[in-house]
């Protein structure tokens, strides 16, 4: 009986222009015809996997090819007895497969290919070929070529650092590289010829293609492909490989009888209960760190371009009133001169003008060329670490996630490096110059369960805080309302505007030198709700260069780091654990300015 849902993978590198009208077409006829999967669209080509049934394919496959460039588009096929995607995307992407490399163009400079069958033929006659493996490390994980090279890589955009580090007897015979369907290969082989390597050759169709023509010869293992399916054998049937719902590593059915596998929770690969093993993980993870962090990722200069969406209420409004209304701190001549220079892009990447019309749902890039950031604090503790959170002793001044003149230089941009393929996202906020406890979490699901904990008041919060001057009540509160407006550093009281906002705080001792050390516990979750709260009741925090004494603000967001401390560090924190329902409590060992000096007066 022949399976119900027809699976293509295709992709052309081939110079597409009008993609946003293209987008919205291949979008509505996909979810008429009820397809699933994704479509990635770019000025260089197209890329798409997409499932459904055979009828609606054959109809998708037609649209297709009357876009220019695309007449020849050749799908690979398969079929399963399930979709094995759960939406329809079409999106558009400065490139259809990321690589980060500038002056590579598959279309104009294609690395000459070698079919499925003469490879096989080498192969039987045991011709000298380096098989290259140019997929990522948990790819490899579930089935690759006999004697293939892998690189050790964990996304595409390391080929380039690890394919120069390849012996140089990788150069001296005919080398294949190869991939899922072709298309890393694509840019893979332009490269390779630009870095000195003569005789390259890309496997037409990658893996699939082979195993369409010549099955499982040569081959020991399956194919990881990223849907549903996780795995194909050489027949191009899904197999019984699974993927850790927790780490999302590739899961053979050996690991899926290991002991240590729990189906939605672990895998022997991220599995981590007693304190040995949890003691070796975090050590590897700080390594990790160190190595991402030296040099910082966003101390070379780099092509930065941070999006902007339109929201409902400037909806055909011009370019200028949208910059305008949301970057209100931004004078609107400077806004006009970035727009001349050419440095506000569409979603096609293309210059527009400040008297553009916008359209609410669009998305705009600000394009900040050369861009350098600032040095931050590196030095990153993890305290504990399971299969669904992480929790750090964050330095400063160090930002938690992209913001202002910080992109790579963040927290979540290095630990998005060192978990890969998990994306960690923050459970809660911790300002870039505030140091101390931070909760991430490990994946989007266990992320939904930790962050209401925090919008409830479930989570307790206690803070170290050292202000100048002598509080003359042990126990006071700040109760004035915090405002709402992103971006700014924060409100008075009376604000129309203003979220209501409380933080209890406690003397714990006053110092000789003038200052306090207070224990601080706030009990809803506002920006900068501590040294808003202190600044308004006269007790600013040492080291403050935003909330200044006598009421006055200054201009500095994030710290240097030459600059003072900000004393204000995240002690101690309690939650229910997203997975287990257990309470877990942290504490951190206070900074050395926690420390009270040899008097302290008893006012």
């Amino acid at each position: 009986m022949s399976l119900p849902i027809t699976n293509i993978s295709a992709y052309k590198f081939a110079p597409l222009s009008d993609l946003k009208p293209l987008r919205e077409r291949l979008l509505a006829h996909c979810k008429a015809w009820k397809l699933k999967g994704t479509i990635l669209l770019s000025m260089e080509g197209i890329n798409l996997f997409v499932a459904g049934g055979e009828v609606e394919i054959e109809h998708l496959l037609a649209e297709l090819r009357r876009v220019p460039g695309l007449e020849d588009l050749t799908p690979k096929l398969s079929h399963s007895a399930r979709q094995p995607f759960t939406r329809m995307l079409v999106r558009i992407k400065k490139e259809i497969i990321a690589f980060g490399i500038e002056g590579i163009d598959p279309a104009r400079q294609p690395s000459p290919k070698i079919t499925a069958a003469e490879l096989k033929q080498w192969l039987d006659e045991g011709r000298p070929v380096t098989l290259l493996d140019t997929r990522n490390d948990y790819e490899v994980k579930l089935g690759t070529f006999e004697n293939a090279v892998a690189l050790g890589i964990d996304h595409f955009r390391e080929f380039p650092d690890a394919v120069v580090k390849l012996p140089p007897s990788a150069r001296q015979t005919p080398l294949v590289m190869f991939c899922t369907g072709g298309i890393r290969c694509e840019k893979a082989g332009p490269f390779m010829a630009r870095a000195g390597f003569e005789n390259v050759y890309q496997l037409e169709g990658g893996i699939l293609k082979y195993f369409e023509e010549c099955g499982g010869e040569h081959y020991r293992g399956e194919c990881f492909v990223f849907d549903q399916r996780v795995g194909l054998d050489p027949n191009l049937s899904e197999t019984d490989s699974d993927q850790c719902f927790a780490c999302q590593t590739p899961l053979s059915s050996e690991d899926q009888h290991d002991a240590r596998f729990v189906a939605g929770v672990s895998c022997p690969y991220c599995y981590a209960t007693d304190e040995e093993h949890m003691k070796r993980a975090i050590s590897a993870r700080e390594n990790a760190l160190r190595k991402v962090t030296s040099p910082l990722p966003g101390s070379e200069p780099y092509d930065n371009q941070r999006p902007i969406n339109v929201p409902a209420a400037y909806d055909r409004k011009s370019l200028l009133e949208l910059l305008c209304g949301i970057f209100g701190h931004v004078p609107s001549e400077q806004w006009k001169a970035i727009c001349a220079a050419g440095r506000m892009l569409d979603a096609n990447e293309q210059p527009i003008a400040a008297d553009h019309h916008v359209r609410a749902g669009e998305r705009y890039l600000h394009l900040l060329p050369a861009t350098r950031e600032p040095d931050v604090n590196v030095d990153i503790r993890i305290v504990y670490e399971d299969e669904a959170i992480i929790v750090l002793n964050k330095p400063a001044p160090l930002p938690l996630h992209p913001s202002g003149r910080f992109n790579r230089n963040t927290l979540q941009y290095f630990l998005h490096a060192v978990y890969r393929p998990q994306r960690p996202r923050p459970a809660h906020r911790l300002d870039a110059n505030t140091s101390g406890l931070v909760i991430f979490a490990r994946t989007r699901h266990f992320a939904g369960l930790l962050q209401p904990q925090f919008e409830r008041g479930e989570v307790e919060k206690f803070y170290l805080a050292r202000v100048q001057g002598h509080p003359p009540l042990d126990e006071f509160v700040g109760d004035k309302p915090i405002s709402a407006a992103a971006g700014e550093l924060g409100a008075r009281s009376g604000d129309a505007d203003g979220l209501a906002a409380r933080t209890e705080f406690r003397v714990l001792a006053r110092d000789a030198d003038g200052t306090s050390l207070l224990e601080v516990r706030p009990l809803t979750g506002r920006t900068n709700q501590i040294r808003v709260h202190l600044w308004e009741l006269g007790w600013p925090i040492c080291g403050e260069q935003s909330y200044l004494p006598g009421q006055l603000l200054g201009e500095t967001q994030t710290h240097g780091l030459d600059d003072p401390p900000l004393c204000l560090f995240a002690q101690r924190l309690a939650f229910t654990h997203p997975l287990t329902g257990q309470r877990l409590r942290f504490t951190a060992d206070p900074p050395a300015w926690a420390h009270a000096s040899e008097t302290t007066t008893s006012e």
